[in-house]
């Protein structure tokens, strides 16, 4: 284990900061911020589709930057779990036996770094090249994933740090990798039965 042992010692105090105020504030803000935890990824989904819909009507390489999307974020999420088995980290709500608004994952789910922030990072970097509003869009609702992750106590501030970092670095160069060759791609994928993927 690398942070295992210290987890608690980088941020232990602003965790217990956060899930307190958690404890006493409103129960519907709890509520809302809890199903945003929990559900809020399905949102970077439907941004995915909606820059590949848009994408199609700009052209075929457009739509093939767009399809590159979802693919960059689930290499952000492999890349994400990698770090996960090598770091180890134990859970904060294990860790520091707080009381949280979520319940605590299991003792070998491990927590640095963040896959939900991962994710919904890489998913804002990459929309970025899609479409300026989009990115922006999701980097909003990004950054609300990683707070809520802290604020339900399944993550100290560290972990969704590490993990808008890591998805964030993985999709901005999985986009410019796969952005040599949009014109490439787009007329061989043209020329098959998946034409109608990137042509309306």
């Amino acid at each position: 284990m690398i942070l295992a042992l210290t987890g608690s010692s980088i941020d232990g105090s602003a965790y217990t900061d956060v899930v307190e105020l958690a404890r006493r504030s409103p129960a519907w803000f709890d509520d809302v911020v809890s199903a945003w935890s929990s559900y809020g990824l399905a949102v970077f989904a439907v941004l995915m589709a909606v820059g590949w819909w848009r994408a199609r009507r700009a052209g075929a390489a457009a739509a093939v930057t767009a399809l590159a999307v979802p693919v960059v974020v689930v290499a952000a999420y492999a890349v994400d779990l990698l770090l996960k088995l090598v770091v180890r980290e134990v859970r904060p709500c294990r860790t520091l036996h707080r009381a949280t608004l979520e319940a605590c994952p299991a003792r070998t789910d491990w927590s640095f770094p963040s896959n939900h922030a991962a994710i919904a990072a890489a998913a804002a970097v990459a929309l970025f090249f899609v479409s300026r509003r989009l990115g922006a869009v999701a980097a909003v609702a990004a950054a609300a994933m990683a707070v809520s992750r802290v604020w339900v106590g399944v993550h100290y501030p560290h972990d969704v740090v590490a993990g808008i970092v890591v998805g964030g670095l993985v999709a901005l160069v999985g986009m410019r990798v796969l952005g040599r060759w949009p014109e490439g791609l787009a007329r061989r994928i043209t020329a098959t039965r998946l034409r109608p993927l990137l042509v309306p």
